[in-house]
């Protein structure tokens, strides 16, 4: 676990330069003229991608993945603050009926979006975002909001998190795992584990979650209070106020490690099912995973078919509105190391201050 736990104190290194980059920035007031400038070389819009929003960002003995946490429940309310005051939020229907009118964007667009489906959106976010006067996109996996089910990636990190400790064999990803300690000292393990999964085809990402399953004794099919989906009546409340509602698969699966015909049922099927539930065909999409090997010409051409108009990546970096763009649009993952500083002058400089773009995302 040596180059696990190498690139994990490199990336603290690269957060702790862009945390004291951004506070040195703040402090010579250069974030307005940071902003002007930006504004008069790039055409484009912002798209944020959050996850999770709990009251602590770090929640004592928490049992899942904490990556999946974005902001804490203050922290987010600060952030769509200044969401509100110092940029320009904008919706996806909006967006589109730009695209539709060949017009460009307003400046400073901001677009908010959050991926999964977690019912700490419902929660704890929903409230925030009503208060703020702002909507956002939810992109939810329909098959877990039906059954109720925790996403697999999730149980997996649950169960490395509360496994007896000891060795763990994982051949079919070439790992030995050593499983020791509270929660926190787990991350490292959690973190390469799930990384090498995702190199697999779905098929094989499947079985090896339930052979983990079996072996641990941990069925996914009991669920856990701290990981559930929203339900339909809870996605109908938020879309009746404002909210959107995208898809994101039935089954969060990598659709590029997927046959075309299950991709197509992926796609089609989430999408029937949201028009079925909230009234209204989802135009926009989130690849699940969403990083380089999550999607790919096939799967564009699958979704353009199934008449979704856009789909985001989980790609770092802000989008342009060129048709070539708009089935593979990268966003701006939030994180909970950020700061309100850090988090403005992402905004304000995406270039400088954005996360280094992820070989995959969640």
């Amino acid at each position: 676990m040596a180059d696990s736990a190498g690139s994990s104190m490199e990336a603290r290194a690269q957060r702790g330069r862009r945390q004291r980059l951004a506070s040195l920035c703040q402090r010579a007031g250069l974030m307005p003229l940071g902003r002007a400038v930006r504004q008069l070389l790039r055409h484009d819009v912002r798209i944020l991608a959050y996850h999770r929003v709990l009251e602590s960002a770090e929640p004592d003995a928490f049992v899942f993945d904490p990556e999946l946490i974005s902001a804490s429940a203050g922290m987010f309310r600060k952030q769509m603050q200044l969401v509100r005051r110092r940029f320009h939020p904008l919706r996806f229907d909006e967006l589109l009926d730009c695209i539709d009118r060949g017009r460009a964007p307003p400046p400073r667009s901001v677009l908010v979006t959050f991926d999964d489906g977690y019912d700490d959106n419902y929660r704890i976010a929903w409230p925030i975002l009503q208060e703020a006067g702002l909507s956002a996109m939810f992109f939810v996996s329909t098959g877990h909001i039906e059954s109720g089910a925790p996403y697999a990636y999730d149980w997996l990190a649950h169960m490395l998190t509360v496994a007896p400790e000891g060795e763990l064999a994982l051949p079919e990803i070439g790992l030995q795992a050593r499983l020791h300690g509270p929660p926190a000292a787990r991350r490292e393990v959690v973190a390469e584990v799930l990384d090498r999964l995702k190199a697999l085809d779905a098929p094989a990402q499947e079985a090896l979650i339930g052979r983990l399953e079996e072996v641990l004794a941990m069925p996914r099919a009991g669920g856990h209070d701290d990981c559930r989906p929203m339900s339909w009546d809870q996605l109908r409340r938020m879309h009746a106020s404002g909210m959107e509602i995208g898809s994101h698969g039935v089954n969060h699966r990598m659709l590029a490690k997927l046959s075309p015909a299950l991709i197509e049922e992926e796609l089609a099927g989430s999408r029937q099912a949201i028009g079925r539930e909230i009234g209204v065909h989802a135009q926009v999409l989130s690849y699940p995973v969403g990083g380089r090997d999550a999607y790919d010409g096939t799967v564009v051409d699958i979704a353009r078919a199934c008449g979704y108009r856009l789909a985001c990546s989980y790609i770092s970096g802000t989008s342009g509105l060129e048709p070539a763009n708009r089935y593979g649009m990268p966003r701006l993952p939030v994180e909970r190391h950020m700061d309100l500083g850090w988090f403005e002058a992402m905004l304000s400089l995406p270039e400088v201050f954005s996360h280094t773009s992820r070989n995959r995302g969640h």
